[in-house]
């Protein structure tokens, strides 16, 4: 699957105090891109409990639901996550 990870606004570490504009950063990479997954993956298990302690199941939901893009499977592989699309597959 694929998810956003390019050119992500992000806090940045290695800030200057003096210089508001360093405290963020734009960066690229699965860093960037995991936190999205991951936080749709959560909005999905507060709103169906029932699949808490079941990752596999979570898992193959997830795939099964992506949005697909038109493009090689070598480029986006299942799609975009689509979390509309898991919930109401439950």
């Amino acid at each position: 699957m694929v998810a956003p990870g390019e050119k992500i606004l992000s806090a940045y570490y290695g800030f200057d105090p003096n210089d508001p504009s360093s405290l963020m950063v734009e960066m690229s990479g699965t860093s960037m891109a995991a936190p999205h997954v991951s936080g749709l993956l959560a909005g999905f298990l507060s709103a169906r409990r029932e699949f808490i302690g079941f990752p596999d199941r979570v898992k193959q939901l997830l795939l099964d639901t992506c949005t697909d893009l038109q493009r090689d499977r070598y480029v986006q592989g299942r799609g975009v996550p689509n979390l509309m699309r898991m919930l109401g597959a439950t």
